[in-house]
């Protein structure tokens, strides 16, 4: 059975999964659909489609699905979906999607979102995520699995960061980051490669090895960026993260972050 606080307002349409727990002054709307055991502290407001997965925690005034910060919409019934085994602290808001951009807003499962972290609409968020305080995306924006954003960064709408990135603290991230990048700055740059969170994701020495060279040859070698690009394709074969890191690149739309010049 559910628990559901007597203060707490719950519409009639909403689904609250077993075991979930819905405490004090939450406010839950029609088309909310909540999993098994998740917990909602309190103060807690969702609406839209949002769907949230099993064992979830939410903590006081978190916002989910609250209408998208676009200035096209115009109050159509779009969707939030979040995975499960997420925490959701203090004040997070997480924004549902436009019908311009395909109407939904993505968070995968075992997302740590600390407090005042903010997904904006359409954003696309894969697993294991953790954004620090105040990590804030802009509309249309994708991250990847396995992403940490540093407290008080914020990421340009439409901008893309790969799988395994690592962003710095009070970053301005306007450029498409490369899976396994760590960038720094206040403006973000490319600094290298998070080689901490490679080895915790069982990287072996030689495969550290062998992607290190690459992106020494991509990002330093000499020639132009396009040329290094270039002469770097037939490297694909050698570790499927640079496969990936060249897959990635293939596919941008956008201004890539570069290191610094000089660097």
């Amino acid at each position: 059975m559910s628990k559901i606080d007597p203060t707490a307002r719950v519409e009639d349409g909403a689904v609250i999964g077993e075991g979930t727990e819905v405490g004090p002054f939450c406010i839950i709307g029609p088309h909310v659909v909540i999993g098994k055991n998740c917990k909602l502290i309190g103060h807690v407001h969702i609406t839209a489609q949002t769907t949230i997965g099993d064992d979830c925690t939410i903590y006081p005034f978190v916002s989910l699905g609250t209408p998208p910060q676009s200035l096209s919409y115009r109050g159509e019934l779009t969707r939030l979906t979040i995975g499960s085994g997420c925490t959701i602290r203090e004040s997070v808001t997480m924004n549902a999607g436009t019908v311009a951009g395909g109407g939904i807003t993505t968070v995968g499962d075992r997302g740590y979102f600390m407090n005042c972290s903010h997904v904006g609409h359409d954003c696309h968020v894969g697993n294991d995520v953790i954004f620090a305080t105040s990590a804030t995306l802009g509309g249309h924006a994708e991250i990847g699995d396995f992403v940490f954003i540093g407290g008080l960064s914020a990421v340009h709408q439409f901008t893309r960061i790969g799988p395994q990135v690592m962003v710095g603290g009070v970053c301005g991230v306007r450029d498409d980051i490369i899976p396994f990048g760590l960038v720094n700055g206040q403006y973000a740059v490319l600094e290298g490669l998070n080689i901490i969170g490679m080895k915790r994701r069982k990287f072996t020495k030689q495969r550290l090895a062998t992607v290190r060279g690459f992106y020494q040859k991509l990002f330093h070698g000499p020639g132009t960026f396009a040329e290094r690009l270039e002469a770097s394709r037939p490297l694909a074969g050698e570790d499927p993260a640079i496969a990936e890191i060249l897959d990635f690149i293939g596919k941008g739309k956008r201004p890539l972050c570069l290191p610094a010049l000089g660097k």
